[in-house]
């Protein structure tokens, strides 16, 4: 592996984990769906990019157990996902909507920036790196999406809804990327 590309993805799995971390803890701290499920699709890329690091040298067989295998650990945030989702459901506060929406601002931030530092080797790096840029890139739709369910929730319509429908629709492309 490019030593240029390891550090990139190295960068890429370190910034993941350590969103992951703050969009949780605020994700609990106002009572988010889309923020909790966001933050689990960083902890998702985060794994997968340090599987990236790991599995360069391994056979294909080995990348494709350790895959299968992480594939079923992501299912179990996802299933808390839609836990979270039901409680919102049964007891509809919304989220703060400031929080909820400069916590969206920051996941783009980061989202943006990995998928920037990725794009330098989508075409170079093989088929891991090229996934690794792509869910980068499309990260940063749901985080738009967060954005705007909190101006919405803070403009047009107090409700636990926007975030309640935006985090149950990342849940299913994280259920869809655990495939």
């Amino acid at each position: 592996m490019n030593p240029a590309l390891r550090r990139v993805v190295l960068i890429v799995a370190l910034l993941n984990l350590g969103y992951f971390g703050i969009e949780f803890a605020v994700a609990l701290a106002i009572g988010s769906v889309s923020l909790f499920a966001d933050s689990i699709d960083f902890l998702e890329d985060a794994s997968v990019n340090l599987l990236i690091l790991l599995a360069f040298g391994w056979s294909l067989r080995s990348r494709s157990r350790v895959g299968m295998a992480l594939a079923l650990i992501l299912l179990v945030p996802g299933l808390a996902t839609l836990w979270t989702a039901w409680q919102k459901f049964n007891m509809p506060v919304p989220p703060q909507p400031v929080a909820l929406t400069q916590a969206g601002l920051g996941a783009l931030a980061v989202n943006l920036s990995c998928a920037y530092m990725l794009a330098a080797y989508r075409h170079h790096g093989g088929s891991l790196t090229k996934a690794a840029f792509l869910s980068a890139r499309n990260d940063a739709f749901a985080n738009i999406a967060i954005i705007a369910a909190g101006l919405v929730t803070a403009f047009l319509w107090r409700s636990a809804w926007p975030d309640l429908m935006v985090g149950l629709g990342i849940a299913a492309l994280n259920a869809d990327a655990a495939r």
